[in-house]
């Protein structure tokens, strides 16, 4: 097996509880997105454009359709035999059987699987985050500094700070201070969840922490403020480009939302373009009396009605008369004749009946109604912004 230079794990196992519905019997990684996609589709994109072979996934929660997304890897060109994609689920060990306690914890009990290849570097990814970015200039500059651990950063607006993870660094980019969502943040330097480890300094890292009784086993709470305790040389990364956690309803509707316009805030399509596992579907097709304005819509789908600023995926039907405004329409939703809805995500495999209100035009991104996957909503039915129906059992 060749030597590589850096190789990837996807940490892909959240329950995403704050999605509700969405996430009710699949995996957060595997949930629609932006008409053809799913949002695991942009980091396995990425590492492809970034040259990065060699692909280990930890899924847990509801894995099935994830992994069946994913298959053999070939849609991201990760179909290889020296390296590739692979699929790491937990497993019964000798004298144990237990879940990942913490995205720490997943990559400890994989070590096998990242001590197999022989690489110099480690990059931990993600599967829940829109973005675009080419990984290989993250290594260049973390194997310049000399860094035990690089960390991807952008600059968030101050009032969303406490969200994530801040760090403080000086102009050499070295890293002096780290805080896990603080209450009063220090700065708007947010960790992206993206860091690159010298192989050796992560193993090392992963084994101490398992053995602290006390750890929570996770890289923001415990790895990361352990590593700069101990004067290790750990640099960020800043990042200029779109980036999106889409861990809420309200910003996956933002994000679906910002795909739209004139000037979208990624371009999907160039020479790194995003790429996907896309159904064969016939073309789009829209009626005469159909129509759709600043929207975005993949084979497949039926329009007779109107369609106005919103996101439909594949397989999508919208009946006659029906007005579909600011929402995003998951793959194969059939929606009746007649029916508005006004600031909604309607979940994949919905059937919405014919009369049916779901929404206010004015109830804004705040109050998304959200329609779980496969419920089905019968004739003349009401559904109130901000509501949450769940799917079918």
């Amino acid at each position: 097996m060749r030597k590589k230079k850096c190789i990837a794990m996807l940490l892909a196992g959240g329950q995403g509880t704050r999605l509700y519905a969405l996430t009710s019997n699949i995996a957060k990684p595997a949930v629609s997105f932006g008409s053809k996609y799913r949002i695991i589709d942009f980091t396995l994109s990425n590492c492809a454009n970034s040259d990065i072979d060699t692909v280990g996934i930890l899924t847990q929660y509801r894995p099935l359709i994830l992994n069946e997304y994913i298959g053999n890897g070939e849609p991201w060109d990760l179909d290889r035999t020296d390296g590739g994609v692979h699929i790491l689920s937990p497993y019964q060990a000798k004298g144990e059987n237990r879940w990942y306690k913490g995205t720490a914890d997943a990559i400890k009990q994989n070590l096998e699987f990242l001590t197999q290849f022989d690489s110099d570097h480690v990059l931990i990814l993600s599967g829940d985050h829109i973005y675009k970015m080419d990984y290989s200039l993250m290594l260049d500059a973390h194997i310049a500094a000399d860094a035990d651990c690089t960390i991807a950063v952008i600059d968030v607006e101050q009032k969303d700070a406490s969200r994530f993870g801040i760090m403080e660094y000086g102009d050499d980019m070295r890293i002096v201070g780290f805080e896990e969502k603080p209450k009063e943040p220090k700065s708007n330097h947010a960790s992206m969840g993206v860091y690159i480890f010298k192989k050796d300094a992560l193993v090392e890292e992963l084994i101490k922490d398992s053995l602290d009784k006390t750890s929570t086993n996770d890289f923001g709470k415990d790895i990361i403020p352990k590593m700069l305790a101990r004067k290790k040389r750990m640099f960020a990364y800043k990042f200029k480009g779109y980036w999106k956690d889409v861990g809420t309803v309200t910003s996956l509707w933002e994000a679906n939302m910002d795909l739209l316009g004139s000037e979208p805030a990624m371009d999907l399509y160039g020479a790194d373009k995003i790429y996907s596992r896309n159904e064969s579907y016939p073309p789009l097709y829209v009626a005469k009396d159909g129509s759709m304005k600043n929207s975005l819509a993949t084979a497949g789908c039926k329009v007779y009605g109107r369609v106005e600023n919103s996101v439909l995926s594949e397989d999508v039907y919208i009946g006659k008369g029906s007005v579909i405004r600011n929402s995003v329409i998951m793959r194969g939703t059939h929606i009746g004749e007649n029916t508005v809805i006004d600031y909604g995500m309607i979940d994949e495999y919905a059937h919405i009946g014919n009369g049916v209100k779901i929404g206010d035009e004015n109830s804004g991104k705040d109050k998304i109604a959200l329609i779980g996957r496969g419920k089905l909503i019968p004739d003349n039915e009401k559904i109130a912004s901000g509501a949450i129906v769940e799917e079918e059992a």
